[in-house]
């Protein structure tokens, strides 16, 4: 099927949005950051837990607020909740106040997650593009992957030539205001304001989404579409940053930089492999329409891609555990290659499943899904991770999902 939305103004503001918001400089080092500051990866695996439980919670209010006031106002809340943040991060040391970064950073999460997609989603409607939703939002989700790029090797830069991981968090502020920028001129349309705020309407609002919720969630199908696409991407949520640390121990097994202190020789590698990532994962999110195309339906590409993740999840713990540090490296980029191949495809999948009216609730659902799945996982793999080591908790939290894995393949309605 060939693509036929056109890029206009709007697909580029869309684009740029997306390429902005992945500028986390401090991604590509939030492990290597955490453990220099002597915090465990259990404690590293609290941290992300409270995050996604924060954002679980506050998912649903964020709707809320997002109708009474817009979207646009909601969006431009959440970046600034992400900069106070980023100033914790930066001015702070303790594990005390590294939950209070993450507390602000989960406000913004949840005030961002889903919003934007359902802004996407609502402009491909009033242009009449429904039908091309796992392209449009594959060439936008495409920009975020190539902001990821430039992001991985501006923040090696920023580590080399500082010498700390704490820059990073305060060179993030700077794409975020350009963010609020960027949202402040998105059409009224896209806005969808609905009146002020009242205990009747949020009631009423509380109501009506756990009325849809109930009514879609008693077809087995939407059940399944919902897990299979939160299992995969919580999973990845919660290991994608173990690849730090990896890519780490094979740097300074390397005989090269000598004259380079630690953090330096793990910066160069670290940057160049994460510019590699985005790149191929800004070049494959392109190919989500097509990959849905060939397999012939979503059911049997979201089904194909998931337990390749897991495999190559479970594989790359075991290369790790005994020292085959390239092995482990290539298929922890396989691993961000499937979650981001499978994630416009999944978002699209859900939403067809759902009336266009919850819309808007289908996507923040999914969003909490993922979060609940983060939430066990993280402090579950850092547990293992501080008695066994990282490749062994790699390879056991993939292979109990694996042999859970029957539980959540989808299939069409005609099986």
């Amino acid at each position: 099927m060939n693509t036929v939305f056109v890029k206009d103004i709007q697909y580029y503001k869309f684009c740029l949005y997306g390429f902005f918001k992945n500028l986390r400089f401090f991604e590509p080092f939030l492990i290597l950051f955490f453990l220099e500051k002597d915090i465990s990866f259990l404690q590293i695996g609290i941290i992300y837990s409270i995050r996604e439980i924060l954002i679980n919670i506050l998912e649903i209010p964020s709707g809320i607020l997002a109708d009474a006031f817009g979207r646009k106002k909601t969006l431009i809340s959440s970046f600034i909740f992400y900069i106070i943040s980023f100033l914790i991060f930066y001015f702070t040391r303790t594990f005390f106040s590294f939950i209070i970064a993450i507390i602000f950073y989960a406000i913004g999460d949840a005030f961002r997650t889903g919003n934007h997609k359902a802004m996407i989603f609502e402009y491909l409607s009033i242009k009449g593009w429904k039908d091309q939703r796992t392209h449009y939002y594959g060439h936008t989700r495409s920009w975020s992957q190539f902001g990821s790029a430039i992001s991985s090797l501006a923040a090696a830069g920023i580590v080399f030539y500082s010498g700390n991981y704490n820059t990073i968090f305060l060179m993030s502020v700077i794409p975020y205001i350009i963010d609020v920028l960027i949202v402040s001129t998105y059409p009224k349309q896209l806005d969808l304001v609905k009146g002020e705020l009242s205990s009747k309407k949020i009631k009423d609002r509380f109501v009506s989404i756990f009325s849809d919720i109930s009514y879609s969630f008693r077809k087995i199908s939407i059940l399944k579409a919902i897990t299979n696409l939160s299992v995969h991407s919580g999973f990845h949520r919660s290991i994608k940053d173990y690849l730090q640390p990896v890519i780490q121990t094979f740097a300074l097994s390397l005989p090269f930089f000598l004259y380079f202190s630690d953090n330096q020789r793990s910066a160069i590698l670290i940057g160049i492999t994460y510019f590699g990532i985005y790149l191929l994962t800004s070049f494959i999110t392109r190919r989500a329409g097509k990959l849905k195309d060939r397999l012939k339906s979503m059911e049997n590409s979201l089904n194909l891609t998931m337990y390749l993740g897991f495999i190559f999840a479970l594989l790359c713990g075991i290369f790790f555990h005994y020292g085959f540090f390239l092995a482990s490296i290539i298929l922890y980029v396989l691993i961000f290659l499937v979650e981001n191949l499978r994630n416009p495809i999944g978002v699209a999948y859900v939403s067809d499943l759902y009336k266009d009216a919850v819309l808007a609730t289908a996507l923040s659902l999914n969003s909490q899904s993922k979060s609940l799945i983060t939430a066990i996982v993280a402090p579950l793999l850092g547990f293992i991770a501080d008695r066994f080591g990282v490749g062994i908790s790699l390879s056991v939290i993939a292979g109990l999902i694996v042999i859970l894995s029957p539980l959540f393949i989808v299939k069409s309605e005609n099986d």
